[in-house]
C-alpha cells in the first residue's frame, strides 16, 4: 500500500539507502524479479517487514500495532465486515465506550476512516501495522459459518444462535475454498460419517482436521460443488472429476474436482491450483550446488532421458516444469503430454491424456513425436509400450523428460529393464535419475536450537548410519573441527506460533538422489550388472542418497531430522 516516493522517504529516514541513485538501483532489481519495491526490500533481508513498517509508523506519525498473534473479540473484529477489510486493507483490534482501535495498511484513506466513524460511532484511533500481521487477524474472520461457531477444544462447528437455523450451502463451500486459500492448503476433503461430515485440510503435505458440520448439511454442500464444476447433479452411485475457477485476491485459483461414493455418502477431494504458478528455479527448489552442476549438464545435452522418480506427492511435476523453464526458449518446440495437466506454461504445448478414449500416455507420445519436437515431457511412465516408445525417442535425438514412481534413483534401472527395455538402450539414452521427497521446512520465525539428548541419539543410531553422516558432514564442510560428534552438533526445529499454525512448519523443500550416468555407470548396465554394483559406482562419486541429503539439510537448519525419516522410512 505504499507509494514508491513514501518507500523511498521511509528509506531515507531509516537509513536503508543513502541517496535516490540507491532508490533507483532497487526498484531496477525489484522490477528483475517482478517483485514489489517493499516485497524485494524485504526478502533480500535489506530490512525487516516489522522495522519497514515501523519505520512508515514513523513516517505517517501514526503508532504501529503488532496485531499478529491478538485474538480479537468477533463483536469487535465484525464491525468492520470481512469485504471492506480486505479490499481497505484495515481491522478493528479493541474498543471501549467512546474509541474504536483501527490497524491498517493505508492510514491516508480518510474515507474508510470516516465510514467506520459515523457507521460505530466510536472516535477511530488509527495504527499502522505491517501485511503479515494483517493476513493473520483476516484469518480470524473465517472462524464461523452462519449460525455455526468453531468450538476451540474440538475444532469443529457447533450450533449457535440464529433465527431459523438453516445453513447457505454456498456460504459453507465458499467459506471452506476461502479457509483453504488463506491456510496454503493444496487440498480440501468434504468426508461424511454417521453423524458428521468433516473437512480437513493438506498443508505442506500433511492432513489437518478444520472442522466438523452437522450431518444433514452434506448433500446440500455436494450439490454445490457440482454445480460449481459442471457435474450431474443427481448422480449418486458413479465417481465424477470436473474443474472451476475462483477468484481470491485477485488470484485465480482452479480446483480440481474429485467425488467417489463411500459408505456414509459422497467423499470430495479438490485440489486448489494456481492458474498463473510462478515455478520455481531449482535453486530455490533445494538442489545442492554438486547436483545442480550435474542436472544442468544433463539438461544441456541435446538428446536422451531426465527421469524423475518418487511417491505421489513428492514434488516430480514442480521439479518437470522447473526443468522445462529453463528449456524453454523460442529456438526449441516443446510439446507435452500429461494427465492431468497441472500448470498452464506459455509456449508449451500441452496436451491431456485421456484413456477413457483411448488416448494414453503411449498413443499422444506417438503423436507428438509427428509433432517435430526437439523436447518432450511425458507425465509419466508407467507400462511397457510407453517405456520403449520415450527410450527410442531419446536415441532418435529427442530430450525426454518424464516420471516413474520408484523409491530410490538406482531402481529406476531395473524397474526400465523389466519394461523389457533392452539393457544397452537404457544405458545410452538416459542422462540422469532423480529420486526426490518432500519435507516441511522449519518456521522461520518460531526457530529455536537444541543439542540432542542421548536417548534421541541411541534411537536414531538404530535407524541411520551416524557416522557415515558424519563423513559427509565433514565432506560438505559445513561442521567445525570442533564438532566431531553428533553429541557436540546443534540442530533445529519450530517451537510453534500462529504464523505456521503451531505446527514449527511452514513451506515445504526437497530432499533428492542424483545418479548420473556416466560412462562408467552406463558399462556397468549394459552388461547387467546388480543394484549393488551400480550403487557402489556411484558412491565412488558421492552420490547423496536422499536420506544423506536430507540430514545436510537438517544440519543447516532447514527440516528436522523428524520430518527426513518421515518421508524416508520404506
Amino acid at each position: 500500500m505504499l507509494t514508491e516516493e513514501q518507500l523511498k522517504n521511509i528509506l531515507l529516514k531509516n537509513g536503508i539507502i543513502s541517496d535516490k541513485d540507491d532508490f533507483a538501483k532497487i526498484k531496477k532489481k525489484a522490477e528483475a524479479e517482478k517483485k514489489p519495491i517493499a516485497n524485494y526490500i524485504i526478502d533480500s533481508k535489506k530490512i525487516s517487514e516489522e522495522s519497514l513498517y515501523k519505520g512508515a509508523a514513523e513516517y505517517f506519525e501514526v503508532p504501529f500495532a503488532n496485531i499478529k498473534n491478538k485474538d480479537i473479540a468477533k463483536n469487535i473484529l465484525n464491525l468492520i465486515p470481512k469485504t471492506t477489510a480486505q479490499e481497505n486493507k484495515i481491522v478493528a483490534f479493541e474498543k471501549d465506550d467512546e474509541k474504536i482501535k483501527i490497524a491498517t495498511l493505508n492510514p491516508d484513506n480518510l474515507e474508510i476512516i470516516e465510514f467506520i466513524k459515523k457507521k460505530t460511532g466510536l472516535t477511530p484511533e488509527i495504527f499502522l501495522t505491517s501485511p503479515t500481521d494483517f493476513e493473520q487477524v483476516i484469518k480470524q474472520y473465517q472462524k464461523s459459518i452462519d449460525g455455526y461457531s468453531e468450538d476451540k477444544k474440538t475444532g469443529s462447528l457447533k450450533k449457535g444462535e440464529s433465527k431459523d437455523g438453516n445453513f447457505s450451502n454456498i456460504k459453507i463451500i465458499d467459506t471452506v475454498l476461502e479457509q483453504a486459500f488463506y491456510d496454503g492448503a493444496s487440498d480440501v476433503h468434504i468426508e461424511p460419517e454417521e453423524k458428521e461430515v468433516y473437512i480437513r485440510y493438506r498443508i505442506d503435505g500433511i492432513l489437518k482436521n478444520v472442522m466438523a458440520l452437522p450431518r444433514n448439511v452434506h448433500i446440500g454442500m455436494v450439490a454445490r460443488v457440482k454445480v460449481l464444476a459442471n457435474l450431474k447433479v443427481d448422480e449418486h452411485r458413479l465417481p465424477q472429476d470436473g474443474r472451476f475457477k475462483i477468484v481470491y485476491k485477485k488470484n485465480k485459483v482452479s480446483f480440481r474436482v474429485s467425488i467417489i461414493p463411500t459408505l456414509h455418502g459422497e467423499k470430495v477431494v479438490m485440489r486448489l491450483l494456481e492458474e498463473n504458478p510462478k515455478v520455481m528455479t531449482l535453486e530455490q527448489l533445494g538442489f545442492q550446488p554438486s547436483s545442480l552442476e550435474i542436472i544442468k549438464n544433463s539438461i544441456n545435452k541435446p538428446y536422451g532421458m531426465i527421469l524423475i522418480t518418487g511417491p505421489t506427492g513428492s514434488g516430480k511435476t514442480s521439479s518437470l516444469y522447473s526443468i522445462i523453464n529453463i528449456l524453454n526458449t523460442p529456438k526449441v518446440n516443446i510439446s507435452t503430454v500429461e494427465d492431468p495437466i497441472e500448470y498452464n506454461i506459455q509456449h508449451v504445448n500441452q496436451s491431456q491424456a485421456n484413456p477413457k478414449i483411448g488416448y494414453t500416455f503411449a498413443s499422444g507420445l506417438r503423436a507428438l513425436l509427428r509433432q517435430d519436437p526437439d523436447i518432450i515431457m511425458v507425465g509419466e511412465i508407467r507400462d511397457n509400450e510407453t517405456a520403449k516408445i520415450a527410450v527410442n525417442a531419446a536415441m532418435t535425438g529427442h530430450l525426454v523428460l518424464s516420471t516413474l514412481h520408484t523409491n530410490d534413483a538406482l531402481t529406476t534401472i531395473p524397474r526400465l529393464l523389466e519394461m523389457g527395455v533392452p539393457a544397452f538402450l537404457v544405458a545410452s539414452t538416459t542422462n540422469v535419475v532423480i529420486a526426490q521427497r518432500l519435507v516441511r521446512k522449519i518456521c522461520r520465525d518460531c526457530v529455536s536450537s537444541y543439542h540432542m539428548e542421548q536417548a534421541e541419539l541411541n534411537e536414531l543410531k538404530k535407524q541411520v548410519d551416524l557416522e557415515k553422516i558424519m563423513e559427509i558432514f565433514r565432506r560438505e564442510k559445513i561442521i567445525s573441527k570442533d564438532e566431531t560428534t553428533f553429541e557436540k552438533l546443534l540442530f533445529y526445529k519450530g517451537k510453534g506460533c500462529p504464523k505456521c499454525n503451531n505446527t514449527g512448519y511452514k513451506g515445504r523443500t526437497g530432499i533428492y538422489e542424483i545418479l548420473e550416468i556416466t560412462p562408467e555407470i552406463a558399462k556397468l548396465i549394459a552388461k547387467g550388472a546388480e543394484k549393488s554394483e551400480l550403487y557402489e559406482e556411484a558412491e565412488k562419486r558421492n552420490m547423496l542418497k536422499i536420506i544423506e541429503d536430507g540430514f545436510i539439510k537438517i544440519k543447516n537448519g532447514i527440516t528436522t531430522i523428524e520430518e527426513v525419516l518421515r518421508v524416508t522410512k520404506e
